[in-house]
């Protein structure tokens, strides 16, 4: 079987038709390769025009505000990302004389460049006989050469890599064309569920499918212990406007704009917000408090975020104690503010703006 030529030729007939394929400049691919981190092509392929709109290269990207990129990703999650990309660029600019680098030794010592990107980006990029291994790529070598061993294992990461390598030298092809291939495949053809078998490249020679094993191949991750978390936010509103404050560093969602938060063990009733809210202000001047008919749940890589939100409507000649580092924010700037997807998807669901 020549793996390499099967797919590549697929790849040429059946690849989607993307901005960062029609281009081989560094910055432009890792901007790329960040964003779909975590992220589908058809909600990345927006945020990447966006933020190649505003940052077009390196050196806007370093002289922005950190909050100004923040906002550009407002909504793709991961906002540690958005944070690296902005420190990355500092250092281009400071220690590389601002030029992007295209090869994986300068690529892996950049902040938020793994394996993974460094490879994607020298291969594009630089043509270097890097080896790119994602879910796409594990999922197809698991089926198609019949590797078991778990997917987040890394004995499977490094047999794939070795193996990849292997093919990329056995003949001279394009690396980089090769890589996208590969992912492509695992993207539209070798789908996780419901992958196209009956008209695969690799029906005849796919070790999964010719012993039943295409839904039980790559071998599942271990499950993921989460850590819970109880978050209850007090949604002050006076004036069409938010009391809201800015996440301290060393969390998640850290930069982030967000209503005052009390963490506890638990999720608060009324009477505990209440209480809660007169310690921290020193004040008890809310006359009703109401706590949002529903409790979100929300998921991140290692944690279990439960929260409840409770709201409080001022009326405009109350004044409120002054209380760090909380400000008011009018509604019709909190499109240009950077919030976590929790706080954004109360706001969605509240109705508490009209037409948001």
């Amino acid at each position: 079987m020549d793996f390499t030529a099967l797919i590549t030729d697929w790849y040429h007939t059946n690849k989607r038709a993307l901005p960062w394929r029609e281009t081989r400049d560094p910055y432009l691919i890792w901007v790329s390769e960040i964003i779909l981190q975590q992220t589908r092509v058809n909600q990345g392929l927006d945020y990447y025009l966006r933020f190649v709109k505003t940052f077009p290269d390196v050196k806007s990207l370093a002289n922005a505000d950190e909050q100004d990129v923040l906002s550009i990703w407002k909504g793709l999650g991961y906002y540690s990302r958005a944070r690296n990309m902005h420190t990355a660029a500092k250092i281009v600019m400071e220690s590389m004389n601002g030029v992007f680098p295209s090869a994986y030794k300068q690529l892996i010592t950049l902040k938020g460049i793994g394996k993974y990107t460094a490879a994607a980006i020298a291969s594009i990029c630089s043509g270097e006989k890097q080896a790119v291994v994602d879910g796409n790529v594990i999922r197809v070598f698991s089926r198609v050469f019949g590797y078991r061993e778990p997917a987040d294992s890394t004995q499977l990461y490094n047999k794939i890599r070795l193996k990849s390598t292997a093919l990329m030298e056995l003949q001279n092809i394009d690396s980089g064309t090769y890589n996208q291939a590969v992912m492509e495949f695992g993207a539209l053809w070798c789908k996780p569920k419901n992958p196209l078998c009956d008209l695969c490249i690799f029906r005849e020679e796919c070790f999964a499918f010719k012993n039943s094993m295409t839904e039980m191949l790559p071998t599942p991750k271990a499950d993921v212990k989460r850590r819970k978390r109880w978050l209850n936010y007090l949604v002050v509103i006076q004036n069409d406007s938010f009391l809201m404050q800015k996440r301290s560093t060393g969390d998640i969602w850290a930069g982030l704009w967000e209503f005052p938060c009390f963490e506890a063990g638990k999720l608060f009733s009324v009477d505990e917000m209440a209480t809660e809210f007169e310690i921290r202000f020193g004040s008890s001047i809310f006359p009703k408090l109401i706590a949002y008919e529903k409790d979100f749940r929300h998921l991140l890589t290692h944690r279990e975020i439960h929260a409840r939100f409770f709201i409080c409507k001022i009326s405009d000649n109350k004044h409120i104690p002054a209380y760090e580092p909380a400000e008011f924010i009018p509604f019709n700037s909190l499109n240009a503010l950077p919030v976590s997807r929790l706080v954004e998807g109360f706001i969605q669901k509240s109705g508490l703006i009209p037409g948001h």
